[in-house]
C-alpha cells in the first residue's frame, strides 16, 4: 500500500540529510495515509541504506499494519501530533543542530527574516522537554507550536508540521536557515534589527502563491487555511 507515498518520504529523509538536518538515523518523517492510517520511518535504520518497503503502516493506536520493520521509538509521539491536529498532514522531525541550539538559549526563535515568515509563519516557539520516544514529546509540541509550522524540542530537535510533506520540509530548511542568520546577528553583540507584524504576514501571505500551483491546488490550499 501507499506505495507513491513511501517514495516521497525516503526522497524527502534523503534531502534532510543533505541539508544536514539529520544525520545517520536521526529524526523521522511521517504522512497520514487515509482513513486512521499513517506510515512512519523505521527504527535506527540510517537514511541512505533504506528503500520504500522500510517504511511502517500504523494504525491509530501504533499497531503495524504493513511493513516487516520496527516503527520509529517516535511514533506514539507522532500520532498524538496527528490526533490533536487535523489539518497536518505530515510531520517531520530533525536534530538541525542551529535550531536546536538557539533553543538552548531563547524560548522563542524570533521571525527577523522573509525566508523563516515565509516558511514557518511567523516567530518558532521552543518547547519545554519532552522525553524522546514517549507521548509527552508530542503533547509539549502540540502545546507549544501555536500557529506556527515549526517547533523546537528543547535539548532535542525540531518537529516541523505541514499539509504535506514539501510544506514540512520547507518550515525545516528555512527555520534552519534563519537559525544560522541569527545566531550570527548575536555574535555581534549588536541589537538584532525586526521585522513588524505587517511585514510578517505580508511575506507569509506571499509563500502562499511561491511555486507551481495549478488553481485546484491554490483552491485546495486556500480551503485548508480556512
Amino acid at each position: 500500500m501507499f506505495e507513491s507515498e513511501k517514495k516521497e518520504m525516503l526522497e524527502c529523509a534523503l534531502k534532510l540529510d543533505r541539508y544536514g538536518l539529520i544525520a545517520l538515523s536521526g529524526g523521522n518523517v511521517s504522512v497520514r495515509a487515509g482513513d486512521d492510517l499513517f506510515i512512519v520511518t523505521p527504527s535506527g535504520m540510517v537514511y541512505d541504506e533504506m528503500v520504500p518497503e522500510d517504511m511502517l503502516v500504523v494504525d491509530g493506536k501504533g499497531n503495524v499494519v504493513e511493513g516487516m520493520r520496527k516503527a520509529s521509538v517516535d511514533t506514539a509521539a507522532l500520532l498524538y501530533i496527528f490526533h490533536h491536529m487535523p489539518k497536518v498532514n505530515a510531520v517531520i522531525h530533525t536534530h538541525q543542530p542551529y535550531a536546536t541550539g538557539l533553543g538552548l538559549v531563547m524560548d522563542e526563535i524570533p521571525c527577523n527574516l522573509s525566508t523563516m515568515a515565509n516558511a514557518v509563519e511567523g516567530p518558532c516557539h521552543v518547547a519545554n522537554y519532552g522525553n524522546p520516544g514517549s507521548l509527552s514529546m508530542g503533547a509539549q509540541a502540540v502545546e507549544s507550536i501555536g500557529d506556527q509550522l515549526a517547533v523546537v524540542l528543547k535539548h532535542h530537535g525540531v518537529i516541523a508540521v505541514g499539509r504535506d510533506l514539501r510544506q514540512a520540509m520547507f518550515s525545516c530548511v528555512y527555520l534552519e536557515e534563519a537559525a544560522k542568520t541569527v545566531s550570527v546577528a548575536l555574535s555581534t553583540g549588536r541589537p538584532m534589527a525586526e521585522m513588524t507584524q505587517v511585514q510578517i504576514d505580508e511575506a507569509v501571505s506571499v509563500f502562499h502563491r511561491y511555486g507551481q500551483h495549478t488553481l485546484d491546488e491554490q483552491d485546495a490550499e486556500e480551503a485548508a487555511r480556512n
